[in-house]
């Protein structure tokens, strides 16, 4: 936008303002000398400000224009005229007000001296086009009155009048600058937000290539580990398998707690609000936990006040991750004593409240408020001690935070550390379980045909050990087009479909299978080490409701597979037939 067009934009906007004030003064000069002349004047003014406004109008309507040299003489030459009709009245009070009109002229023409200088600066033609009708009344009208009246000591009014001039040049020059370096300073920001914008994407782009290449490897880490477990093996053997599958359990974790702060950070963690029973929750807390801090020779203690309702509404995933965590880091510290867990219920607030006391280290009063950070742990041998990436407690309170709630720590060095976690929840009645339709083929996957389009041969085969024993039939492709091509010629119950695919991914897949041919309603699973929200929302737009990260939980794989083919028989034409 250029500074004559900065000037109309403000000239226009301040119209309405302008003119209530001219029917004051002009109201004001009747009252002090009356006649005529004031309402003649209201309406010259009236008349000139809206010629103004017209003459402005193209810059306002598109400022980015080109200002010819005649439309700014003209832009110049209105302003003028403006000026002088409306700082006219100054010159009728002077004359004929008597001393209270002369004081009210010289007020009335300051203030016009301020509003141009403040409003028009941006562009100093017609800055000067304003200032001149206003500072020739100001100026002038004193020395006329000191000429007239011989006498030196009047000549004194106009000299004030210069040195009030002088001083709101130098009001207006400071006031550009500012402005000049409030523009420099936005674009300077607006720059800086662009160039995060681009780190942010650039950011989330890699932790989708590394989330990938992760979890690809891991699939097949993690799976061999759990099919190596259900074979006979030694008791040697058995120990390295379990320490197998406790480090990629380990390694699975760390990659969660970045993708999860990833997510928090570019603000698209959804909470969502679901029924949870409290003592349940808190029972599967302590059958996951108990047995890992009697291995660390810790007790564990869960209690929960009576007054605490059955059912309450929040978010329990979310409830359970920051329980997960702090249970975590309680184990973590602790080398002998206890872990207590007790939760109590505020009835006047509605708020959860759920605290974990244990008895270990404790954390140094000056490093309590940084437990919380992103990537900060207690002291700088944690992570070497006991590994981890400072996230967990970082996620636990902003999670904490999205729910509407909060979560604070007190700890004494050396005696232990309480996370106290505070949620406000809706009470709720329990609903009743909802009874699921008997068919015959749940618990059995046997005969069934399944589709999967996989292009990392490890991974096939994985998948081939996990689902064979399951007795289904399983067609495995390299990739989407493969696909598309099997499922053309036969119809299967459910497809497996992964993401990241030569010749064509699983997205295309799915929704060219979505389009025609005889699966064209056969439930597609997503099987992928893409897990970041935008994968997830890019499968639903493909048609894809079922999602499943790599490594593959075969308890998981088995059940959506499961749930697939019920409900892709029961969907059949065939199988309402035989019902």
């Amino acid at each position: 936008m250029s500074a004559c067009a900065t000037v109309a934009q403000v000239r226009f906007r301040e119209l309405k303002s302008r003119i209530g004030l001219a029917a004051f003064i002009g109201v004001a000069a009747w009252i002090m000398a009356p006649s005529a002349w004031p309402l003649w004047w209201f309406l010259a003014v009236v008349a000139t400000q809206y010629l103004d406004a017209a003459i402005f109008r193209p810059l306002r309507l598109t400022p980015d224009m080109a200002v010819s040299t005649a439309y700014r003489v003209l832009c110049c030459g209105v302003t003028m005229v403006s000026v002088i009709v409306y700082a006219g009245i100054t010159a009728y009070l002077w004359f004929n007000g008597g001393e209270v009109g002369r004081i009210f002229a010289m007020v009335q023409c300051t203030g016009g001296l301020l509003h141009v200088s403040l409003h028009m600066h941006h562009d100093r033609g017609i800055l000067f086009c304003a200032v001149t009708p206003h500072a020739a009344y100001f100026l002038g009208l004193p020395l006329i009155g000191a000429l007239q009246s011989q006498s030196w000591i009047d000549l004194l009014v106009p000299v004030g009048g210069l040195l009030y001039m002088a001083h709101l040049v130098v009001a207006v020059r400071q006031s550009s600058m500012t402005n000049r370096v409030l523009r420099e300073a936005k674009r300077e920001a607006d720059e800086q937000r662009r160039k995060a914008e681009i780190a942010s994407a650039a950011k989330s782009d890699f932790l989708a290539v590394v989330s990938h290449e992760i979890r690809t490897p891991m699939n097949a880490v993690i799976s061999a580990g759990n099919l190596l477990g259900r074979t006979r093996l030694s008791g040697p053997q058995k120990t390295h398998v379990s320490m197998l599958t406790d480090a990629g359990d380990v390694l699975m974790g760390l990659l969660n707690d970045v993708l999860d702060f990833s997510k928090i950070e570019a603000g698209k963690m959804q909470m969502e609000a679901a029924e949870m029973d409290v003592r349940e929750r808190l029972a599967s807390l302590k059958r996951l936990w108990e047995p890992r801090a009697r291995a660390s020779g810790v007790g564990l203690k869960i209690t929960v006040a009576r007054e605490v309702p059955d059912c309450l509404r929040t978010d329990p995933l979310r409830f359970q991750q920051i329980l997960f965590n702090l249970m975590s880091n309680a184990v973590k510290f602790t080398a002998e004593g206890e872990i207590r867990v007790s939760a109590g219920w505020d009835e006047a607030g509605q708020q959860l409240s759920v605290a974990v006391r244990d008895s270990g280290c404790g954390i140094p009063a000056d490093r309590l408020v940084e437990v919380f950070n992103s990537f900060e742990q207690a002291d700088v041998g944690t992570t070497r001690r006991f590994g981890g990436t400072g996230l967990g407690l970082a996620i636990s309170r902003r999670l904490a935070e999205l729910m509407g709630g909060t979560l604070a720590v007190d700890s004494v060095e050396g005696e232990g550390t309480t996370f106290t976690l505070v949620l406000p929840v809706e009470t709720m009645e329990r609903s009743e379980p909802v009874a699921a339709p008997f068919v015959s083929e749940v618990g059995s996957l046997a005969g069934r045909s399944i589709l999967a389009a996989e292009d990392h041969a490890v991974n096939r085969q994985i998948l081939t050990l996990l689902l064979e024993p399951h007795g289904c039939r399983l067609t495995l492709v390299e990739n989407g087009a493969l696909a598309v091509e099997a499922a053309a010629i036969e119809r299967f119950d459910a497809i497996l479909m992964d993401m990241q695919m030569p010749v064509m991914d699983g997205i295309e897949a799915s929704l060219r299978l979505r389009q025609e041919g005889v699966n064209r309603d056969t439930p597609v699973i997503a099987l992928t080490a893409n897990a970041l929200g935008t994968h997830r929302e890019a499968w639903e737009a493909a048609g894809v409701n079922v999602f499943l990260t790599k490594p593959i939980d075969p308890t998981a794989l088995a059940a959506a597979l499961l749930d697939a083919c019920v409900d892709d028989r029961s969907a059949r034409p065939e199988a309402a037939a035989v019902a």
